[in-house]
C-alpha cells in the first residue's frame, strides 16, 4: 500500500478526527457571534420594565418596537444571503457585525417611540443576513451526518445567551442605574452592544470563507473533507431560485418554521414579563431565574442534535420539540401567577424552543440544491420573521387590551402545536 493509499485509509477509519479539529477552529468564534447577536435581541424584554416606565411606552408600544425589527429583517433576509455568498463570509459577516454592533449600542440615545421604531428597524436589517448566512456556511463545512450536533452547538448560542443575559442584563440595570445620569437600561445597551465591533474585527481576521483556504488541514485532510461535504449534495433538489418559489415542501417549511420562530421569539421577549407576573419585582431575581428555562434548553438541544445524528432522523425530533414549547405557553397561560407553575411551563418551553431551533435547520437541505442553499436560507428566514414580529406585538396587544396574556398563549400554542403536526407531513424518505 502506497503513501496516499495509507494516508487516505487512516483519515476514513478516524473522521471524528477532521471533524473535530474543524469544529474546535470554527465554532467557538461563530457560538460567541452568536450569542452578542441574541443577546441583542433578548435584553430589550429586560429593559421592557425600566425604559417603559422612563419613557412612558405602553405595552403596544413595547411589544410594536420589540417586533419591528423582525420585519426588516424579513425584507432583508434573501439580499444579505446572497451578498454574503458573492462577497465571501468572513468580509460580509464582519460588516454585518460592525454595523449591528453601532445600532445596538446607539438604543440608549432613545427618547420617543419614533426613534425606538427605526433603530429596532435597522437592527433588524444588519442581523438579517447573520443566521441564515451562518447556517449556508455550516452546510458547506460539514456533511449531513455531523450537522444536526453541528447546528446545534451553534445554536446553543441561544440558550447560553439567556444564561448570561439574565444575570448580566438584570445585574446591569440595577446596579448601573442613575450612574453618571444614564438610566440602568441606557448602561445595558452600551455595555452589550461595544463588544460587537470588536468581535467585526475578530471575523475579518480569522474567519476562512472555507475549507479549501484554511491552513490548519492538511491536502489530504481538505479533499477527504470536502468529498464529504459534497456527498450530502445528491438527489433531486430545487436548484433554482424559480423552483424554490414553486416547491411545495419549502413552504411547508416556512409554515413550520413560522411555528418554530413562535415558540423561541415568545421564550426571547416575554420570558422576564411571565417571572414578573407571578409577584416577583426585583430585576436582578428576575434575571437569575430568567435563566434557569435557558439551562435546561441548552442540555436538551445537545442531546436532540446529537440524538438525531446518530438516528438519522430529524422529523420526531423537530415534532417532539414543538409540542413540548406549545404545552409550555399553554400551562404558562393557565396558571400566570403561580411561581412554580410558571417556572416549569418555562422550562419545558425553553427545552422545546431550543432544540426546535437547531433541529428545524436540518430539513431544508434535503429540498434545496447548494447552488441556491443561500437564497433558499434567506427566503424561510425571511417567512420566518413575520411570526417574530407577530408574537411580541400579539401578546403586547392582548396584555394592554385585557390586562392578561393568557389568551395570546393559548393562540400562540396552538399554532406552534400545528406546526408540530406539519412537521410530520414532510415526506419521511427525504428526511
Amino acid at each position: 500500500m502506497n503513501q496516499a493509499s495509507a494516508a487516505s485509509q487512516s483519515l476514513c477509519e478516524d473522521t471524528d478526527y477532521i471533524w473535530r479539529k474543524v469544529s474546535l477552529r470554527l465554532m467557538p468564534l461563530l457560538i460567541v457571534c452568536y450569542l452578542f447577536a441574541h443577546l441583542d435581541r433578548i435584553n430589550i424584554g429586560f429593559a421592557k420594565s425600566q425604559m417603559s416606565a422612563d419613557l412612558a411606552f405602553s405595552e403596544t408600544v413595547y411589544g410594536f418596537g420589540a417586533g419591528l425589527l423582525f420585519v426588516s429583517y424579513a425584507l432583508f433576509s434573501v439580499p444579505s444571503n446572497l451578498a454574503l455568498v458573492k462577497f465571501g463570509p468572513r468580509r460580509w459577516i464582519a460588516f454585518l457585525m460592525f454595523v449591528w454592533g453601532a445600532m445596538s449600542t446607539a438604543m440608549f440615545l432613545v427618547t420617543t417611540p419614533q426613534e425606538f421604531y427605526i433603530l429596532r428597524f435597522c437592527l433588524g436589517a444588519a442581523e438579517a443576513g447573520f443566521f441564515p448566512g451562518i447556517l449556508y456556511y455550516i452546510n458547506c463545512c460539514f456533511p449531513k451526518s455531523y450537522r444536526g450536533r453541528i447546528t446545534a452547538l451553534f445554536a446553543l448560542a441561544v440558550p447560553i445567551a439567556g444564561i448570561v443575559g439574565g444575570p448580566l442584563s438584570g445585574g446591569i440595570i440595577v446596579g448601573f442605574h442613575h450612574l453618571l445620569g444614564l438610566s440602568g437600561w441606557q448602561w445595558m445597551f452600551l455595555i452589550e452592544g461595544v463588544p460587537v465591533v470588536l468581535l467585526g474585527v475578530i471575523v475579518w481576521k480569522f474567519l476562512p470563507d472555507s475549507l479549501r483556504c484554511v491552513k490548519w488541514l492538511s491536502d489530504e485532510e481538505k479533499a477527504y473533507a470536502l468529498d464529504a461535504v459534497n456527498q450530502a449534495h445528491e438527489g433531486p433538489k430545487a436548484s433554482s431560485f424559480r423552483e424554490i418559489m414553486s416547491n411545495k415542501n419549502v413552504w411547508l417549511l416556512v409554515c413550520i418554521y413560522f411555528a418554530v420562530r413562535l415558540s423561541v421569539n415568545t421564550t426571547a421577549f416575554w420570558l422576564p414579563t411571565f417571572i414578573h407576573g407571578t409577584g416577583i419585582g426585583n430585576d436582578g431575581v428576575v434575571g437569575l431565574l430568567s435563566a434557569i428555562p435557558y439551562i435546561f434548553g441548552a442540555v436538551f438541544m445537545v442531546y436532540m442534535g446529537r440524538s438525531s445524528d446518530l438516528n438519522d432522523e430529524r422529523r420526531w425530533h423537530l415534532s417532539i420539540s414543538l409540542i413540548m414549547a406549545a404545552t409550555g405557553l399553554v400551562v404558562a397561560g393557565a396558571f400566570p401567577t403561580n411561581t412554580w407553575v410558571v417556572m416549569s411551563a418555562l422550562i419545558v418551553l425553553g427545552m422545546g424552543s431550543s432544540a426546535a431551533l437547531s433541529m428545524f435547520w436540518q430539513l431544508p437541505p434535503t429540498f434545496i440544491a447548494p447552488a441556491v442553499l443561500a437564497g433558499g436560507l434567506g427566503l424561510i428566514s425571511s417567512f420566518g420573521s413575520i411570526a417574530s414580529f407577530l408574537a411580541p406585538s400579539m401578546i403586547g396587544w392582548v396584555r394592554d387590551t385585557t390586562q392578561s396574556s393568557a389568551l395570546a398563549l393559548y393562540v400562540l400554542g396552538a399554532l406552534i402545536a400545528l406546526g408540530a403536526a406539519l412537521v410530520l407531513a414532510t415526506p419521511k424518505e427525504k428526511t
